[in-house]
């Protein structure tokens, strides 16, 4: 999987999956473009001292002006990878329709705009690659949390739909759907789990490896199911 001369952007970039994925991009030699919201994540950022880690601002990922400015600061992009997302929470009783939008904006919005641009930006075919979910893809899961499940259920669609709108232009569309990723911050808030069912952030990122590169000539249009033994 050689990514040498090949530039991707990843958006989430400096969470734990997001450091596993830019550490394995870098690696194949890959120019990782990886967004970020304040200094203080930059700082944590493990890879910024590599020569071709570059960070770049980005207030919200679910203005359409910040992230055409993103995208536009890319030279040949290869592939696009979005992993900005959130997770809350929520019987729907409890749910209020800013918490439903919020949802939305930060799981759906964000992968439409960051796909749309990254369509826009492909010049000779590439890939991108979203984050789905477990419980979108399965039917009779997601209780306690319908407004989180319907958008990624939204993400999983937007996959699929737009695999069959590019692929006549070289562009191949994927998302992987991750059950509870084995994580600092999950083992925190679950700390009675059992940890070893999880899949590890590296075995997810060795997936996105994969759909995101040229070796991936076929599949388009896939949810991979990313579970570990959970």
């Amino acid at each position: 999987m050689e990514f040498r001369d090949r530039h991707v952007v990843v958006t989430g970039g400096t969470g734990a999956l997001g450091i596993a994925l830019v550490g394995a991009l870098l690696d194949a030699g890959a120019t990782c473009h990886v967004s970020y919201r304040d200094a203080a994540e930059a700082e944590r950022f493990p890879h910024r001292a590599h020569a071709q880690a570059k960070l770049v601002e980005v207030k919200s990922l679910s203005e359409e002006a910040d992230v055409a400015a993103l995208y536009g600061s890319v030279g040949m992009l290869w592939a696009s990878v979005h992993l900005a997302g959130g997770y809350a929470m929520g019987k729907v009783a409890e749910t209020s329709k800013t918490d439903l939008i919020k949802l939305m904006e930060t799981n759906f919005v964000t992968a439409f705009l960051c796909s749309r641009e990254a369509v826009k930006a492909m010049k000779s075919g590439g890939r991108i690659v979203n984050v789905a979910a477990r419980p979108a893809t399965e039917w009779r899961t997601g209780a306690g949390m319908a407004a989180y499940t319907a958008s990624k259920a939204a993400v999983a669609s937007l996959t699929a739909a737009l695999a069959e709108e590019v692929a006549k232009d070289g562009i191949l569309v994927n998302a992987v759907a991750p059950s509870i990723m084995d994580t600092p911050a999950n083992r925190k808030a679950m700390p009675k789990a059992d940890f070893s069912a999880w899949p590890k952030v590296e075995e997810v990122a060795a997936t996105i490896l994969f759909l995101a590169s040229p070796a991936n000539t076929v599949t388009r249009g896939a949810i991979v199911p990313v579970y570990g033994k959970s």
